[in-house]
């Protein structure tokens, strides 16, 4: 598989994976928690607008997918820590749905192993210019 190849499969996959906290934080902000007090759904919708600028990130990334190093690390660092938060939620009495564990999967599986890809799309960018290539260059 040529380098192009291997980038735009990438980039497919990246797209649609981001795909789910834009339509999911959308959805929460235009639909909010139902039957709950004001603070839980001002709160609930500000939540749901930090999982959209997130997806918005990832899909921000796309283009120059190789070049986004530091820019796919700190996304899967703060997705990594919330599904952590959300493991620990569960592990302290949350109810384990269907729509949690598929959050649980995404934010611990598929996020880190699309940072892990994207690392290593960035290898050939890194050993042609390694002078100036580094994850704060990242902009």
């Amino acid at each position: 598989m040529t380098h192009l190849l291997k980038k735009r499969a990438l980039q497919c996959v990246v797209t649609i994976a981001a795909t789910l906290p834009v339509v999911a934080g959308v959805w929460d902000v235009v639909h909010g928690l139902h039957g709950a007090g004001a603070w839980a759904i001002n709160h609930e919708r500000y939540l749901s607008g930090l999982l959209l600028a997130i997806g918005l990130a990832f899909w921000s990334a796309v283009p120059d997918i190789e070049a986004r190093t530091g820019r796919f690390r700190l996304l899967t660092f703060v997705v990594v820590v919330g599904g952590l938060c959300r493991l620990l939620g569960v592990v302290l009495g949350d109810p384990l749905s269907s729509s949690v564990a598929a959050a649980l999967v995404m934010e611990l599986a598929v996020t880190p192993a699309l940072c892990l890809w994207q690392s290593h799309a960035a290898q050939p960018i890194r050993r042609a210019a390694p002078a100036i290539f580094s994850p704060q260059f990242d902009s």
